[in-house]
């Protein structure tokens, strides 16, 4: 299991009219915690991409408990707890300290670029996420 933990103050560009975060902006929030997990096991969206690997979002599921609000600093806590092969699942919990904001979780694919099939996760990948999971 590898898991990161990333703050972030909300801006009042990402609330509503009744300073609540706006729902879709935490699939951002989610986002910014799976590029996080992913750079603590030394692995670079930008390098898969270049090495013609792309990974969609297959699917998200989100599940809402309470409001962030404007100026709240929260913590997205992402972890990535089976080791991959075609799919990577992250799962998260959004806190403002200790209350629990929001749970979910993303499954991504990983995809050929230019064919946009499905494929393996490359096995550098493999190898950097291994120690994670021993």
């Amino acid at each position: 299991m590898i898991q990161e933990r990333t703050k972030i103050r909300v801006r009042y560009s990402e609330t509503d009219q009744m300073g609540f975060v706006y729902y879709g902006n935490y699939a951002t929030y989610l986002e910014v915690g799976r590029v996080d997990v992913m750079k603590k096991a030394g692995i670079s969206y930008r390098k898969l991409e270049e090495e013609g690997i792309g990974l969609p979002v297959r699917e998200m599921n989100i599940k809402y408990k309470q409001a962030a609000l404007y100026d709240d600093e929260i913590e997205v806590i992402t972890t990535i707890r089976e080791m991959p092969d075609r799919f990577i699942t992250f799962d998260y919990e959004i806190m403002r300290g200790d209350e629990l904001l929001i749970t979910a979780s993303t499954t991504l694919f990983f995809m050929e670029k230019g064919s946009n099939r499905l494929t393996r996760m490359p096995q550098k990948m493999h190898d950097q996420l291994k120690p994670f999971f021993s």
